[in-house]
């Protein structure tokens, strides 16, 4: 699944909880402003993806990969679309299969 600011890649877990990764590239900016962007996503990880991952019955690995685009928004903005993936996953833990060898590209 892709919003303007990040990428959001899900499979089922092989393990008996939920798990997430974040990856923020560079994109050509300084340590700090990536370590401004690491921290407001951990933070809406935290608020918005984390609650609903503990309520689905399957676990899931989530990957969210931050796009250049996540440099410049505000964290209004990103917690508006991270809001926006926590909505579509709960459907698709329903549809995910126990099949954790395969990743699936939520779009």
């Amino acid at each position: 699944m892709r919003t303007g600011s990040f990428e959001v890649r899900v499979a089922a877990s092989l393990h008996a909880f939920s798990r997430v990764g974040l990856i923020v590239p560079k994109h050509r900016h300084s340590a700090v402003e990536r370590n401004r962007v690491k921290r407001r996503l951990r933070e809406l990880l935290r608020l918005e993806l984390m609650p609903v991952l503990r309520t689905l019955p399957l676990p899931l690995d989530v990957v969210v990969r931050a796009s250049a685009l996540a440099y410049e928004c505000s964290y209004a903005t990103l917690a508006g679309e991270m809001q926006r993936v926590s909505r579509r996953l709960a459907p698709l833990a329903s549809e995910t299969r126990l099949d954790a060898s395969r990743t699936d590209d939520v779009r």
